[in-house]
C-alpha cells in the first residue's frame, strides 16, 4: 500500500541518514525481505504510515469545564439559515444525473 509522499520521483529524492544497531538493521532487513521490498522502500513506507497515524490522531484535545461547556453549546446551536448551502445540498451530483 503506497502512502502519500512515498513515491520517489527521479531526481527529486532527498537523503535521510539513520543509525541503527546491528539487531535493528537485521530485523528491518528480514521484514523488508519478507515483503520482497528494499530496505529503503520498507523503511520509508513504514515511517510515512506511522507519520500519517500520528498526525491523523491529533483529534483529542483537553478543555477546561467552562470552555467545554461553551464548546458544546456552540455545537448544539442550530446552524444559521444558509440558502446557498440548502440549494447545493438539493442539487444532484454530476454522476447521479
Amino acid at each position: 500500500m503506497k502512502h502519500a509522499g512515498t513515491q520517489a520521483v527521479a531526481g527529486q529524492g532527498k537523503t535521510i541518514n539513520l543509525r541503527a544497531s546491528h539487531k535493528q538493521k537485521a530485523l528491518i532487513d528480514r521484514a523488508a525481505e519478507a515483503l520482497g521490498r528494499s530496505r529503503s522502500d520498507f523503511m520509508l513506507d513504514t515511517a510515512c504510515r506511522e507519520a500519517e497515524t500520528v498526525l491523523l490522531d491529533r483529534r483529542y484535545f483537553a478543555l477546561s469545564r467552562e470552555i467545554f461547556q461553551r464548546f458544546t453549546a456552540l455545537l448544539d446551536t442550530p446552524p444559521a439559515r444558509n440558502p446557498k448551502l440548502r440549494r447545493f445540498l438539493r442539487t444532484k451530483a454530476v454522476w447521479d444525473k
